[in-house]
């Protein structure tokens, strides 16, 4: 009986604790309301947006944990999306490295060993190991590292940061901590340093451009040597056939890569497994004493045997890590384990064999090195080794291809090129985007570089300045973000910084001996991308200061809410702006020469973050312009360079659910300041329902798209340069480019543009 007391007392003793702890968490929630209240109650005075973003739970996450068997199967599909650059280099190094013959064969193991300790040391130590772990939210890339450092440090140039946008589930800040005074002291100068910010902007063009230039090197590159194994066939018909491989390749980029890992893989899963193969024949059948190569002594051997020469001829051995970057790049359609696995176990070795197998190959057969590739190859494997080695040199173009595709779409998205339509093509893999203008344009360059230099040795050259451009821009953003993000001791900094760059510096002195062989092609690229980047993007951040230099004035929206004479069409009017601090002055222009607002007035603006993906929970802000009788609201939009834009009557139907929830939880608030009166409650909420019919019969009135044209001029007094750059340059890309309709999409019957002139 005791024991059965003492057991009620302690169930008692219990569902008192539980009672308390929740008459506790009532009351933490209601001092939490409270604290809420009184900022929504501060929104009509205040011009910020982060009372809003602050509802949102960050539960979300872009990268998530996968399981091994996910993991796997990424790692197969990672074959024939990442590889097939790096995986052909085999059809061309030894060719564009011994571009005069092998006059000793001792010269052999040295470019073996050469090779050996290239890809041991770059794609595989510096990429695979430790580059691909500076990614954002799971996906790389040259802008994936700018991003990531705009979020640590407020370096962009255009000045619409908020404070609300930290609260984003991707942006997943991590402040320095305050006892690594080296990286505040970093992070304060970057922010404060224009130049600095200018600097880490060109430099992440300058390697968007080299890339891009890849779009255009490697489908040429990789189908030349493919076809130029028909040995009876001369160099005409070769560069024929290539032009006419090139020509379809881009002809059948409007169908999309949708399946581009499993249709892929399998073919250059079979290309590895034969020059695996036929690596392994040739070292038993020629020389396997090749091996010794291992031993980087003979490196040193190498260069002291032939100097310059030696010297002269990392350009063409340079090629074997051709492509690493996009193990990189295409980070987002996989994850680091399953880029990990599937080079360290299938790339890596099967590199290895298939150089070794050459070198033990040209051991005996000296005089083939003009095409070792196909010399080296047993005859009863030529053939199917030929319909392969085409057919992995198309996979390899393609996926490059693509993933130009896919860094326009992210420069577009951070206002850094013209606009072009982007179509998404893949409802799997949001990277996946054709661009009808580049796709052409990105031909006709293919087909004009393959038609010119017409050898892959020549190509070669201006390949080569594009890779190592890039790797080395790579190693000193990486550096950047181990100082401000990881804070990494210092001596792992310097030793990361002097390995990699000491490397891709001594291979950059090679590249550009040949520069007048035709290097100079790929700079020439990058030259023409950057002027493009450069101008669009001054002028993009010229026009947004001038916006919020003559943003229209409180007073100005008070005088027309009072105007009698001002008309209410019925319906919602969405008046687009990139202005994300106030109200841009296209609306007082309009209502100038309209005389008439909508009932339902949204001035949206479309911000671009720097992060991948923006939850979908997470993208409207809405802020209402004071007086609320005149139905005025601000609207930011926030997108990721990786977001596809909805259709317009999806975009409408989210941004007025959107709006009405704001609407909702805005006429709580601002009437619960003291809401012990339940009567006030009720009024909240009569109201709340009231303005939600009020959109709601607007919406079914009708939408109108009120779209800006400004026509950006220099002013009077500007310099001649400055007039040459928007007067004519910037003016010239805007017109051969897209307009903002057609980007959007929307309607032709619903849109209704509004012209005004920028004087900046």
């Amino acid at each position: 009986m005791t024991e059965e007391k003492l057991a009620v007392m302690h169930e008692e003793e219990e569902e008192s604790e539980i009672a308390a702890e929740a008459k506790e968490a009532e009351n933490d929630a209601k001092r939490n309301m409270k604290e809420r209240n009184v900022s929504w109650a501060k929104l009509g005075h205040s011009d910020s947006l982060n009372v809003e973003a602050g509802r949102v739970s960050m539960s979300h996450a872009h990268s998530s944990k996968v399981n091994w068997q996910r993991t796997l199967s990424l790692a197969f599909q990672s074959i024939g999306v990442v590889y097939g650059d790096i995986g052909t280099s085999p059809l061309y190094v030894y060719s564009s490295t011994f571009t005069e013959g092998i006059k000793d064969t001792h010269d052999i193991i040295g470019v073996l060993s050469l090779i050996i300790y290239t890809i041991a040391l770059v794609p595989l130590l510096k990429y695979v190991f430790i580059v691909l772990f500076a990614n954002d939210n799971g996906d790389g890339g040259t802008f994936a590292l700018y991003t990531l450092i705009c979020r640590y440090a407020k370096v962009s140039l255009i000045p619409n940061h908020q404070p609300e946008d930290r609260e984003v589930s991707n942006y997943e800040l991590d402040t320095p901590s305050k006892q690594l005074r080296r990286t505040q002291k970093i992070k304060h100068m970057l922010e404060n340093s224009k130049t600095a910010q200018i600097v880490l902007f060109l430099v992440t063009i300058m390697g968007t451009s080299m890339v891009i230039g890849d779009g255009v090197l490697t489908p040429s590159i990789s189908v030349l040597s493919a076809v130029s194994g028909i040995k009876s066939l001369g160099k005409d018909a070769v560069v024929v056939i290539s032009v006419v491989i090139l020509i379809l390749l881009f002809f059948v980029q409007r169908f999309g890569t949708d399946r581009v890992g499993f249709s892929f893989a399998p073919i250059i899963f079979v290309w590895f497994t034969f020059i695996i193969g036929i690596g392994v024949f040739n070292l038993f059948k020629y020389d396997i004493s090749v091996l010794r190569a291992f031993n980087p002594k003979y490196i040193v051997d190498y260069f002291n045997r032939n100097g310059k020469q030696a010297w002269v001829s990392l350009g063409g051995i340079f090629l074997c890590i051709t492509g690493t970057e996009a193990m990189f790049a295409d980070l987002g359609h996989f994850n680091v384990r399953a880029i990990q696995i599937s080079f360290s176990c299938l790339i890596f070795p099967a590199l290895l064999i298939a150089y070794s197998g050459q070198a033990a190959y040209l051991m005996k057969h000296p005089g083939n090195v003009a095409n070792t590739f196909y010399d080296s190859i047993p005859g009863p494997l030529y053939w199917p080794m030929f319909v392969v080695a085409v057919a992995a040199a198309i996979i390899a173009s393609q996926a490059m291809i693509s993933g130009t595709f896919a860094i326009i779409s992210q420069s577009l998205t951070l206002g850094c090129f013209p606009r072009v339509k982007v179509v998404h093509t893949s409802a799997k893999y949001e990277g996946q985007v054709y661009i009808p203008e580049v796709n052409y344009m990105l031909m006709f360059a293919c087909v004009m570089v393959t038609a010119c230099f017409q050898t892959p040795t020549n190509i070669g050259n201006a390949y080569g300045i594009a890779v190592v451009s890039v790797m080395v821009i790579t190693t000193c953003m990486v550096t950047l973000i181990m100082v401000v993000i990881w804070k990494t001791s210092i001596w792992w900094i310097v030793l990361f910084f002097t390995i990699f760059g000491s490397i891709e510096l001594f291979y950059l002195s090679s590249v550009f001996y040949k520069f007048r062989e035709g290097g100079f092609l790929s700079l020439v690229f990058a030259a023409v991308l950057m002027t493009v980047m450069i101008i669009w993007q001054y002028v993009h951040k010229q026009r947004y200061m001038y916006e919020l230099k003559n943003k229209v004035s409180t007073e100005f929206i008070r005088d027309l809410a009072a105007n009698p004479s001002i008309n209410r069409v019925p319906g919602i009017a969405l008046l687009y702006s990139e202005l994300v601090q106030g109200i841009p002055p296209i609306l007082s222009h309009f209502v100038a020469n309209i005389s008439s607002i909508h009932s339902v007035l949204v001035v949206v603006s479309i911000k671009n973050l720097p992060i991948s993906k923006v939850e979908l929970e997470e993208r409207f802000l809405f802020r209402q312009v004071e007086p609320r009788s005149i139905r005025m609201f601000r609207c930011v939009v926030r997108y990721g360079y990786k977001d596809k834009r909805e259709e317009p009557h999806e975009f409408e139907r989210q941004l007025v659910d959107n709006l009405k929830e704001f609407i909702r939880h805005e006429y709580f608030f601002l009437e619960a300041k003291s809401h012990d009166d339940n009567r006030k409650d009720e009024t909240a909420i009569l109201e709340a329902e009231e303005e939600m019919q009020i959109v709601q019969q607007a919406m079914e009135m009708g939408t109108v798209y009120l779209l800006g044209e400004a026509e950006v001029v220099a002013e009077p007094n500007s310099s001649l340069c400055k007039k040459i750059i928007i007067d004519y340059a910037y003016s010239f890309l805007r017109k051969n480019f897209r307009q903002g309709e057609k980007i959007m999409a929307i309607p032709r019957n619903k849109l209704l543009r509004v012209g005004m002139t920028y004087e900046i």
